[in-house]
């Protein structure tokens, strides 16, 4: 996968702050799109593209951590030759005053017929009534994006997906009920004598840690790790340092590699995989026992490879059926011109 980090290549669509959504719009986006979300990624499907006339199309509304999203897109260029592409707070005109996000988040252009070459770019920035959205204006030259062989258009439809990570929040939430209004500080609670934790204090108070084999870890992340350490109580038994910050950060590592490691092969890229190997060194190094990991990583190295190869036989099989397609193009022609060469233009009684 192309992976492109925000540089410059960034941008506001400015005169967002303007836009309106008409009846006829909100009706088009019903019957042109496709939209999924899947934990932190939203997946938006755009039928028909190459028939849009409008300027500019949203997608439906996403929520992702408590926030409300929608992503915007001109399928024309917004003032360039290119697909211009916005990750944008919806409803923004209706929050109070005063807020403010901090949002990193990627956005792919999946090649379809092997997402393996998808292209993706990454950016980061906070997010305000005055800056409500951000992205990408040159996301792909249109020249490409409509080429025929190019991938990223299969029967006229094009997948965009969207991977947002909210980082920090000031003021409310969209959705009631997440989140305290402005930041908490972090507090430390201990598990009951039993192992289980109060699900009305963590329903209270969400932003908590909470102790698990001598590891603060989230209360969203207290399932995770008490299967971890259920099934592998091995794991972190010669963990050599007791500051508690520092073994909260080695559990943020671990449940990072883990969930990494449990995706989907197409998800995966060699640059995750050699992050991977690395955390999963420096694990090994303060202490942790991840032999069972490791041989997770194995695995899925040579599931990379095997993936890797069919992407390369598609691709090899697409090319040789498309020029399958233009020799017989050239066969039928050159097969007419024959036909059309050996014709008697005369009769044999007007030559003997």
């Amino acid at each position: 996968m192309a992976l492109t980090i925000g540089d410059g290549l960034s941008d506001s669509h400015t005169s967002c702050a303007l836009l309106e959504i008409s009846p006829i719009f909100d009706c088009m986006e019903s019957s042109l799109m496709g939209n999924r979300v899947d934990n932190k990624k939203f997946t938006w499907v755009i039928k028909n593209f190459s028939t849009l006339q409008s300027e500019k199309i949203y997608s439906d509304k996403f929520v992702i951590s408590g926030c409300k999203w929608r992503l915007l897109a001109f399928p024309k260029g917004d003032k360039v030759k290119c697909l211009s592409l916005y990750l944008e707070v919806a409803d923004f005109k209706s929050l109070p005053s005063g807020w403010r996000r901090n949002v990193e988040f990627t956005i792919t252009l999946v090649k379809q017929f092997c997402e393996k070459f998808s292209l993706a770019k990454v950016t980061q920035h906070w997010l305000d009534h005055k800056v409500p959205d951000w992205g990408f204006k040159s996301m792909i030259p249109l020249t490409t994006l409509h080429d025929k062989d190019g991938g990223f258009l299969v029967n006229d439809e094009l997948k965009i997906v969207a991977e947002v990570d909210v980082l920090e929040v000031i003021g409310k939430l969209d959705v009631p009920g997440e989140s305290e209004e402005e930041t908490q500080p972090v507090k430390k609670i201990k598990q009951n004598d039993d192992g289980a934790v109060s699900s009305d204090l963590l329903k209270e108070i969400p932003g908590d840690l909470v102790d698990v084999n001598g590891f603060q870890v989230l209360p969203s992340q207290v399932g995770f790790a008490r299967r971890i350490f259920e099934k592998h109580p091995e794991t972190a038994s010669e963990c050599r340092t007791k500051n508690q910050d520092l073994r909260t950060s080695y559990m943020n590592v671990l449940i990072s590699v883990i969930k990494m490691l449990f995706k989907g092969p197409e998800e995966h890229s060699k640059d995750d995989l050699s992050d991977a190997e690395a955390a999963l060194a420096y694990m090994t190094h303060v202490g942790f026992k991840l032999d069972w990991l490791e041989k997770q990583h194995e695995e899925v190295k040579e599931r990379m490879k095997k993936c890797a190869r069919v992407c390369e036989i598609e691709k090899q099989l697409h090319d040789l059926e498309h020029k399958c397609k233009d020799l017989k193009a050239q066969l039928n022609k050159e097969k007419a011109e024959i036909l059309e060469a050996t014709a008697p233009d005369l009769f044999f009684i007007d030559v003997v």
